[in-house]
């Protein structure tokens, strides 16, 4: 009987752990950091899509935080898991694809009725964009650390050592930047609800 394998698996011989396949890939090995890629790309998408809600977007992110890994694989320096520290690339590569949706023109009523797009979903992507906007709008420290805690969910202990920070500092940024991320939001909210015609608008005065 054949027994199926794949490129991280041959018959007698253990697959290579991450930190050994980064040190390959450090000195130039393609194949190796070919087998990282392979090996991670599943998650970097579901990473990318739970913060995306498109699985297209996400692709296009995933994508996006390949070519940056392949890029800064060399000054990986292994204080957090490669998983990781790939997990970290992915968000950001799925926050700046969620700011290029955000300046896309918005489709009318009109076309999203011809498109069969309904309330919900247009809600959906209207709520991702205006969490996209208000990230932007934070100091980078507090949008980064309140990403890895609040969508990506890492542990604390993973975000200090992913970001060089004490555990005390990871709390700080996550605090304040969840403050500051709620001070936007009903900024927002109520820039919205100033901006909203009342009902004599609506109907217009007449002479």
């Amino acid at each position: 009987m054949s027994r199926r394998f794949d490129d991280d698996y041959l018959v007698g011989i253990a697959p290579d752990t991450d930190t050994t396949l980064v040190e390959r890939a450090q000195h130039g090995d393609r194949s190796a950091l070919e087998t990282l890629l392979r090996r991670h790309h599943a998650r970097l998408v579901s990473v990318c899509a739970r913060i995306l809600g498109d699985r297209s977007d996400a692709d296009d992110a995933a994508q996006n935080a390949l070519i940056s890994i392949v890029r800064n694989i060399a000054g990986f320096d292994g204080r957090s898991s490669f998983g990781t520290w790939a997990h970290r690339i992915a968000a950001n590569a799925a926050l700046d694809e969620l700011r290029k949706r955000a300046r896309r023109p918005t489709p009318t009523d009109a076309s999203r009725l011809d498109a069969g797009v309904g309330d919900d979903a247009t809600s959906a992507v209207n709520s991702r964009l205006t969490l996209a906007r208000h990230l932007a709008e934070m100091p980078d420290d507090y949008r980064e650390a309140v990403l890895l805690r609040d969508i990506l969910d890492l542990e604390y202990e993973e975000i200090a050592l992913l970001l060089g920070i004490p555990i005390g500092t990871v709390r700080s940024r996550i605090a304040r930047g969840r403050g500051r991320l709620a001070d936007l939001v009903r900024d927002g909210n109520r820039t919205n609800d100033d901006e909203r015609p009342t009902r004599a608008d609506e109907a217009g005065t007449h002479p």
